[in-house]
């Protein structure tokens, strides 16, 4: 008995090291509200809006070339469903390792861009880590589902992060579309493509 007791706990230990380990949402997941602080300095939840049927949630940054070549699509973005599908924007990019994107950057920026949207710093990176964004731009297409957000979309705003005039697939504007049309989202998820993060060592 001694001897099996023995060799269970490593066989139990190699199971657990060998169990899939969950990083972030998938489509279909509920996500979790936050509070971050906007550029504006006031704090921001999503439970502020009350009417919203969803959200367009964008990790991005100030500094990354691909955030800055997508700026004006997820500003138009923005205008385009403000009412219904509000875009929150988040930087959760170390400033110790980018200091372009420390909060002060960042209210320059967003004045710069007359951004009209709420862009929060994710000080901690707990929301990012929970979200599992990787990139920026990143997107999470939340959809409101009674008194839950389900994950409904994940991963680039279209499909040519280069050139806006050449995009044939607008997967972010293609999912909300379906959403507040009651239909299934055709392409839930694709690659974000873009700059890592910048997270501090865990």
């Amino acid at each position: 008995m001694k001897i099996f007791h023995f060799m269970l706990i490593p066989c139990l230990a190699l199971l657990l090291a060998l169990s899939p380990v969950k990083n972030g949402y998938e489509v279909g997941d509920i996500a979790t509200d936050f509070s971050l602080k906007n550029v504006d300095g006031k704090m921001v939840s999503l439970a502020d809006y009350k009417s919203a049927k969803g959200f367009i949630v964008i990790f991005d940054c100030n500094t990354c070339p691909y955030s800055k070549a997508y700026n004006e699509r997820i500003i138009a973005l923005n205008k385009k469903y403000s009412k219904e599908f509000p875009l929150i924007a988040i930087n959760a990019n170390s400033p110790d390792m980018s200091p372009g994107d420390s909060f002060e950057e960042m209210k320059k920026y967003a004045r710069n861009k007359g951004y009209t949207f709420p862009y929060l710093v994710d000080e901690t990176q707990e929301i990012a880590r929970a979200y599992g964004a990787t990139n920026t731009p990143h997107v999470f297409v939340l959809s409101k589902d009674q008194s839950v957000l389900k994950v409904a979309y994940i991963g680039t705003i279209d499909n040519n992060s280069r050139d806006a005039s050449s995009v044939t697939k607008a997967y972010v504007e293609e999912a909300v579309d379906a959403l507040l049309a009651g239909k299934s989202v055709s392409t839930p998820k694709t690659k974000a493509i873009g700059c890592g993060i910048k997270y501090r060592n865990s």
